[in-house]
């Protein structure tokens, strides 16, 4: 029976993709069949690492206020294993030298308005760190770069350069994607299409970039206002994303936690928008976590875990486009979800202990803020309370971090586990909301769908939570009799200029406020 629920299951998948079916959504406890489509499916856990990445972090030949050496010496310190350099506009094609990127535009561009942070520091061959590390800077016959620092302790930690690493559309209004593996760069005055478009002729990999500060849901108070789809400003940034990652599958994805978390704190909900539309057809969507570092103590905030067997290019490439990986962040300044990471930490653990006190501690002033602005004691423009933030002043976590060791789907019993270390709670998403939260205790969490039938649309995605912050997997695409249909979002395009909309709706709401309170 369970054979012939999945052929059918199959047939429905194919009629689905022409729109012939319509929505709904099973009823807790029915024997609904799925079809767990696992982004993990292809990973060894036996035999494949967690490679800590940083996909997006800057330098002084941008706008970034360390240099090269330093942001590297910094990334081996903190145990990074491949590290992306992506300045402003600046394809980066190598650590030995300045001339190896092409750094002169904006480097020059910068000089010239007194915007630079000091001169270039490139590595060279080899050398040693300020921290007294030596160093040397090796190519291995496949191309890739490594950095090679002999450690106090004897070993040697190997750090691989992610090839061609870029931030573009330097001269836009905050139309940021950044791109990995193919020499591209346009530093003339361009959009998030331009980028897109580019990327992918030149066939390479990219990612939006903090989508918070271009919407400005960043300044939002709360989430009920942030991606409001009753809003149509954000209503026309919504759709467009929706509509541009549809086009250029080279673009897997957002970035949703990163630099801290403040100013992509709401991107979680966007990014359960874009998934409840893209899932019910054939299109996933991946989110990275990164620092999007300019500055040191930046450096290690967010990141992500890339699972492979090998340390290479092409094995990272494969691993980006397949959703192998997970984001990770020690930060988060969402207060709709630490309010309920607190209220769980209480109900699985009680009221103790330096986590419990951090998170408490967090909730608190952001509930003052909501308050404060409410009742006319903070002002009305007033954003929300500064983020939960899990490293120390300088960046450096001290602890053990949280991860997810290995993911298993079973398709008989219509299960997905997530096996963790140094997690308290996992957390289940689904079409943005919270379907369901266990007791990790660093171990074993499994999530039942036929016990959470009635909460399910196309998707479900999991948060590790612990003093080691949090970790994200990819979505869990679902396929079953009755799924959402996918549905069409027309979307128009405003270049370059459309990043003013968000700053037009903070002005109107302004003038709203300042009439109520004139003329209540």
């Amino acid at each position: 029976m369970k054979r012939m629920k999945k052929i059918l299951c199959a047939a429905l998948c194919a009629a689905l993709l022409t729109g012939s079916v319509g929505a709904f959504t099973a009823d807790a406890g029915t024997d609904t069949d799925y079809t767990i489509l696992n982004p993990y499916a292809d990973v060894d856990w036996n035999a494949a690492a967690q490679y800590k990445t940083a996909l997006h972090t800057h330098t002084n030949a941008s706008d970034g206020s360390i240099t090269l050496r330093e942001s590297l010496e910094t990334h081996v310190l903190q145990g990074f294993d491949i590290v992306a350099t992506t300045d402003h506009g600046i394809d980066n094609g190598g650590w030995e030298k300045a001339e190896d990127s092409n750094y002169q535009f904006i480097h020059g561009f910068l000089q010239l308005i007194r915007r630079t942070e000091g001169e270039l520091d490139y590595l060279g061959e080899s050398g040693t760190f300020a921290c007294g590390l030596p160093y040397t800077l090796t190519t291995a016959d496949n191309g890739d770069d490594y950095l090679k620092v002999q450690m106090d302790d004897g070993t040697v930690k190997e750090v691989m350069r992610l090839p061609h690493g870029i931030e573009n559309n330097a001269l836009s209004i905050n139309a940021h994607v950044n791109s990995w593996f193919v020499p591209y760069h346009d530093n003339t005055v361009t959009d998030y299409l331009d980028a897109l478009r580019g990327v992918t002729k030149a066939g390479g990999v990219c990612v939006i970039n903090h989508p918070g500060e271009y919407t400005k849901a960043k300044s939002d108070l709360t989430s009920e206002q942030a991606y409001d789809l009753n809003d149509p400003v954000y209503r026309y940034y919504i759709n467009r994303y929706y509509g541009m990652l549809q086009k250029y599958p080279a673009c897997i994805g957002i970035d949703m936690n990163s630099k801290g978390d403040g100013r992509t704190r709401y991107d979680r909900e966007l990014w359960d928008i874009l998934l409840e539309r893209s899932t019910p057809g054939s299109r996933n969507i991946f989110a990275i976590c990164s620092s999007d570092a300019h500055q040191k103590d930046k450096i290690n905030t967010g990141y992500v875990r890339l699972l492979m067997t090998e340390k290479t290019s092409e094995a990272a490439r494969r691993s980006l486009e397949s959703g192998a990986f997970f984001g990770c962040s020690y930060c988060n300044g969402n207060q709709k979800e630490l309010e309920n990471i607190l209220e769980n930490l209480e109900k699985y653990y009680g009221a103790g202990g330096d986590l419990y006190e951090q998170v408490s501690e967090t909730v608190a002033k952001m509930r003052a803020r909501v308050e404060g602005v409410e009742n006319g004691t903070i002002k009305a423009d007033a954003g929300p309370e500064n983020p939960l933030r899990l490293v120390d002043k300088d960046g450096f976590f001290h602890g053990k971090d949280t991860c997810i060791t290995s993911v298993a789907v079973d398709q008989d019993a219509d299960t997905i586990t997530v096996n963790t270390e140094n997690a308290l709670l996992v957390r289940w998403i689904a079409d943005g909301e919270v379907i369901a939260v266990s007791k990790a205790d660093g171990g074993t969490s499994t999530l039942r769908l036929d016990e959470v039938a009635d909460k399910l649309g196309a998707y479900v995605r999991a948060e590790a939570f612990g003093e080691g912050g949090t970790v994200y997997t990819q979505p869990f695409v679902l396929r079953y009799d009755g799924q959402p249909q996918q549905q069409k979002y027309p979307y128009i395009s405003v270049p370059v200029i459309d990043a003013l909309f968000a700053s037009v709706r903070t002005v109107v709401a302004f003038l709203g406020r300042a009439w109520h309170k004139l003329f209540k």
